[in-house]
């Protein structure tokens, strides 16, 4: 783990890689399951901070809306940004492979995004996201799922609350979420949903101004990308309140997904990502058959699969060539 920009502390980012700490939170469901990953990376030759490294961030937080300052997120940007720089001059200069689990890789995504164009084309040579769709999920309106109801009381602070509500760019406008007597929900009503369950008009206009800008304005890396996702379990895909009290439990309807992302959210990135003119041809999307959202990372074959993907990247000696539509070359 490279110190990076702003005193990092070498010693603990190595710590926090071996036990999968990401910042505050966690990248997966438990420090022992990102440790399985690490550990079948050292098995085949990467060594902690050598060509292994990690990049810590606080959940908390979450990416601002294009030209609106975030000072967290503009560390984490500064950080990440010495930690690849270091990463490839430790290394000869060779551009690195970027991994992504959960969460982490809509940070990712926005880091690649809003970087210049030069500096990935020289420094980035891959970037795999594990578990991670768009377009948010339908657990985050649960009660447990996402805490969105808790956000009543704590976490409408946390600037990532909202990040990944539904979209209607992914889950439509005519699609029922939430399931009332008195009248249903579907992603394009999500604000009103925040309303109903308590939430303060305030905490609505932070949704609408800051996080649903940034989930409609998902774009793609332009960077050699690979999307590895579990699907074949069963998914929450719609909640039933028939006494249409929204603090209560609801019946719960499953779907497809890998238990946390939505089927929906993970074929999405097919049509964000892959079907960009400037993306098409350096995208790659894997789906493993009942593999969670966690087992991607922990799992013994789906950790081989993914061993194996990013070992051939690495090894690969060519890349993909990225064009130009609406966005600079990479």
């Amino acid at each position: 783990m490279a110190r990076s920009r702003g005193g990092g502390d070498e010693r603990r980012w190595r710590k926090q890689l071996r036990h999968a700490r990401i910042g505050r939170g966690s990248a997966v469901g438990s420090p022992e399951q990102m440790g399985r990953f690490v550990e079948a990376l050292e098995r085949i030759g990467y060594r902690d901070g050598q060509n292994l490294f990690g990049a810590p961030y606080d959940l908390r937080y979450a990416a601002p809306v294009l030209g609106l300052p975030s000072r967290e997120f503009s560390m984490f940007c500064g950080n990440l940004t010495a930690l690849v720089e270091h990463a490839s001059s430790k290394n000869r200069g060779k551009p690195v492979v970027l991994v992504s689990h959960s969460q982490c890789g809509q940070f990712a995504l926005e880091f690649l995004s809003r970087s210049p164009p030069a500096w990935r084309r020289r420094l980035v040579k891959h970037f795999f996201m594990a578990s991670t769709g768009t377009g948010g999920i339908v657990g985050l309106a649960s009660k447990d799922g996402g805490d969105v109801m808790s956000t009543r009381r704590v976490r409408r602070s946390f600037a990532s609350a909202f990040d990944a509500l539904p979209s209607p760019t992914v889950f439509g406008d005519e699609t029922p979420l939430v399931v009332t007597r008195a009248r249903d929900y579907t992603a394009r009503d999500m604000p009103e949903f925040l309303s109903a369950i308590g939430l303060p008009e305030s905490a609505v206009g932070l949704y609408l101004s800051r996080a649903l800008p940034v989930a409609l304005n998902l774009r793609a890396p332009l960077v050699p990308m690979t999307c590895i996702n579990g699907v074949g379990v069963a998914t929450l895909e719609k909640l039933v309140y028939w006494d249409s009290e929204l603090d209560k439990d609801p019946e719960v309807v499953y779907g497809d997904g890998d238990g946390a992302v939505n089927l929906a959210g993970i074929l999405a990135l097919d049509t964000v990502i892959g079907h960009d003119p400037a993306q098409r041809g350096c995208y790659r999307s894997i789906k493993m058959a009942n593999t969670t959202h966690a087992g991607v990372v922990s799992d013994g074959l789906a950790v081989d699969r993914l061993i194996d993907e990013i070992h051939e990247a690495n090894r690969a000696t060519e890349t993909c060539v990225l064009a130009t539509s609406g966005h600079s070359t990479i």
